[in-house]
């Protein structure tokens, strides 16, 4: 008896530890990305004799105008000043590592980082920064991100004779994997892919993700081909008066561009078999090497069929969401991914019902940038949609179908 009694305090205090354990899960920070060396700290520039008025974007477009225009337009140059991007950071307690991808110049943030109290990364010790400009952080990726290390300016054609001395890039792929490879393998995390894991998807190749610690499992950058889709080839002059050399356009269109997005997305809607009382909308990724969509866990498409009546009523109608579906507490598990990898056809069926005279089938496809939960919750009041439509097509039927 005091055996079984001993043995049931034993169980007890098991299961009441588990359930503090459970509800620490449940309501502690959210970590779901590993800081990994090559984002842990901003980018220095201190070894540069370059003055912070010569790293703004604005002085390189007094020689590159054609780049400065283009990047003006880009998202880049919003990735400190997008106002769903503010609301987001607030909400998660404005962590410092966020900074590193979107103002990563050091000379961009108030704060210098001069180590870590955590294991983790993710509790940096700062001081004042001295070198701090707001007009170059409100910049956010400006050109130097991408154009400086170590000192010296980076470009795809090197130059020494340059106004500014120029070294080669090996491959400017390789720029993009300091913040689009940010990866989350931790003991409680159990991704297929890593959060923001458009560089993990293009080099599983619609497998699963082989990488740890922001490593790539491709042999060389080049394979991932994300400059060779998102800045388009052009023959231009680099700057006024210069000679007509192979180029690139700064825009790196995405999920933001609705032209973009439908020049991926090969999109059927057609009548199945011959007695045209079915009907599908097939959809393929023909344009991206990664998921579409893909980037933050939000994006998703959403298809919409339905069978209306002479008068605009729906008689039938099908829902469905294209997207990655994750749960986020108390341990973060993907539970299911139902967007388009690379070429293989998705189709959705929608049968036409005999009964109220049905006149016409309709489909809609549409591209979410946030989802409307998330929106809601983290009290983002946007100015601009947050959706848009990528197709629309309606067939009518034959009297009598």
């Amino acid at each position: 008896m005091a055996m079984t009694r001993k043995r049931a305090i034993i169980v007890g205090i098991g299961i009441a530890i588990f359930a503090v354990f459970l509800g620490w899960r449940l309501v502690r920070p959210m970590n779901i990305f590993v800081v990994t060396e090559n984002f842990e700290r901003p980018m220095d520039t201190s070894k540069s004799s370059m003055s912070t008025d010569a790293l703004r974007a604005s002085t390189c477009g007094a020689c590159h105008r054609e780049i400065y225009a283009e990047w003006k337009t880009s998202i880049h140059s919003q990735a400190w000043t997008d106002p769903y991007f503010q609301v987001d950071w607030k909400f998660d307690e404005l962590q410092q590592i966020c900074k590193n991808c979107h103002i990563p110049l050091d000379r961009q943030q108030e704060y210098k980082v001069l180590g870590f109290s955590d294991a983790e990364k993710l509790k940096p010790i700062l001081a004042d920064n001295p070198d701090f400009d707001a007009k170059l952080q409100h910049e956010g990726v400006t050109c130097a991100a991408c154009h400086y290390k170590d000192g010296k300016m980076l470009g795809p054609i090197g130059d020494v004779d340059a106004s500014h001395p120029v070294e080669k890039l090996a491959d400017a792929n390789e720029i993009c994997l300091r913040c689009h490879v940010v990866q989350g393998e931790r003991w409680d995390t159990f991704f297929r892919y890593p959060p923001c894991g458009t560089a993990a998807e293009i080099a599983a190749g619609g497998g699963q993700w082989k990488g740890r610690s922001g490593e790539l499992a491709v042999g060389d950058a080049s394979e991932l081909g994300c400059v060779q889709c998102h800045m388009p080839a052009v023959e231009r002059a680099l700057v006024d008066g210069g000679p007509v050399r192979k180029a690139r356009r700064h825009l790196w269109r995405g999920g933001h561009d609705p032209a973009t997005v439908k020049q991926a997305l090969d999109i059927r809607f057609a009548e199945i078999g011959a007695d045209r009382r079915a009907y599908a909308l097939s959809l393929t990724n023909v344009g991206a090497a990664h998921f579409l969509p893909t980037g933050t866990p939000d994006r998703h498409l959403t298809v919409h069929l339905r069978v209306l009546d002479r008068n605009g009523q729906t008689l039938a109608e099908e829902n469905h969401s294209l997207k990655r579906t994750t749960m986020w507490r108390p341990f973060i598990i993907d539970l299911w991914d139902t967007r388009l990898p690379r070429n293989q056809p998705r189709s959705y069926r929608i049968d036409v019902p005999a009964a109220g005279k049905p006149a016409a089938v309709e489909a809609v496809v549409r591209y979410h940038l946030l989802d409307e939960a998330r929106r809601a919750r983290i009290g983002y009041e946007n100015t601009e949609p947050i959706a848009y439509e990528v197709f629309r097509s309606r067939i009518v039927l034959q009297q009598g179908q």
